[in-house]
């Protein structure tokens, strides 16, 4: 995706087994190297698509997707597929780069209001699907909370939050961390996911907890075999997000039954149905997260979370997303 001195993270590449390294993809695509552009496009079109789905996060890749939007559009529908429009650090020339890309698009596909919305703002009479995020089900299946609290060395009893992922500033890793200083003893708190950039910050402040010797951290990156392992282990995964589109955690976590602590900002809520799947918290702050906090763990609360998310789960398969497409698609 970047070349590796760009690269913020320690790989840019997915570590120990995975289902992912069965399947069948060419690596061609170089996002710096205009002439792996032609040579995409030129692999594409040997496949006669009817539809090309180019799938959109970050404004870095827009030179390299347009391009080859460019030169296959004139016999393949493209559809973008948003993740964000405006990117979580967003710059100055965002929004020039994006409409040019939409430009090339036949339509767009969004998984959250906030990103429709975002998208409307951009191309108020663009073409799109709204469809929210499948589930992540390539990890496997729960192992017992108990084999997993012992495995990552956990506390067998305590009331355990999970924060996973990337960790990134508007992540609100340090609300959770205050938050969780507020918090009485019978709860712990497990960090699990790789940092872009230092992580000595968080460290720090985990060290001036009253609670400190509750925290565990794994600030690396977790490989799909570990996964089940970290969600398994928690009661509630929490995201204490400053600003947020849509976050793929909760998919993982309605994949294993987990249910969630968010803030409200951004698409969360939609993911996060309050009372039913998780906690919605009214907003990013730390006195507001340890209320969060407390109001899950409320008696009854658990066995109402676990029933919402088994309905939810049911209507979020990737073969409903994919059908939606394709219906979406015959539209165009």
């Amino acid at each position: 995706m970047y070349p590796n001195f760009l690269f913020p993270g320690k790989t840019q590449y997915v570590e120990g087994y995975s289902k992912f390294s069965k399947i069948n993809a060419i690596r061609v695509l170089d996002s710096v190297n205009p002439v792996s552009y032609y040579k995409t496009a030129r692999i594409i079109k040997k496949f006669q698509p009817d539809i090309v789905i180019i799938a959109y996060w970050m404004t870095f890749f827009i030179p390299a997707y347009t391009a080859i939007a460019r030169l296959l559009r004139k016999n393949t529908r493209i559809i973008a597929l948003f993740h964000n429009v405006i990117s979580h650090e967003p710059y100055f020339f965002d929004k020039i780069l994006l409409k040019y890309f939409i430009g090339q698009s036949s339509a767009s596909i969004v998984m959250s209001a906030a990103v429709e919305r975002d998208l409307l703002s951009l191309k108020p009479d663009a073409k799109f699907l709204y469809k929210p995020h499948p589930l992540y089900d390539h990890f496997g299946q729960a192992v017992p909370k108990a084999e997993a609290r012992e495995k990552l060395g956990l506390h067998p009893d305590k009331k355990t939050l999970l924060f996973f992922g990337l960790i990134r500033g508007y992540k609100g890793l340090d609300l959770l961390i205050e938050a969780f200083g507020k918090l009485p003893a019978e709860y712990q708190l497990l960090i699990a996911g790789e940092p872009y950039g230092s992580f000595e910050k968080y460290r720090a402040q985990v060290a001036a907890l009253p609670n400190a010797q509750d925290v565990y951290v794994e600030a690396r990156y977790i490989s799909d075999a570990e996964v089940p392992l970290f969600f398994s282990a928690a009661d509630a995964c929490a995201l204490p997000y400053r600003s947020a589109t849509q976050s793929g955690i909760t998919s993982v976590a309605y994949h294993f039954g987990l249910p969630m602590i968010a803030t409200d900002v951004g698409g969360l809520k939609e993911a996060v149905v309050d009372g039913e799947t998780g906690i919605i918290v009214p907003r990013p702050d730390a006195d507001e997260i340890a209320q969060g906090v407390k109001r899950f763990f409320e008696p009854g609360k658990a066995e109402t979370f676990a029933a919402g998310i088994g309905v939810l789960k049911r209507s979020l398969s990737w073969e409903a997303f994919a059908q939606a497409i394709v219906d979406f698609s015959q539209t165009l």
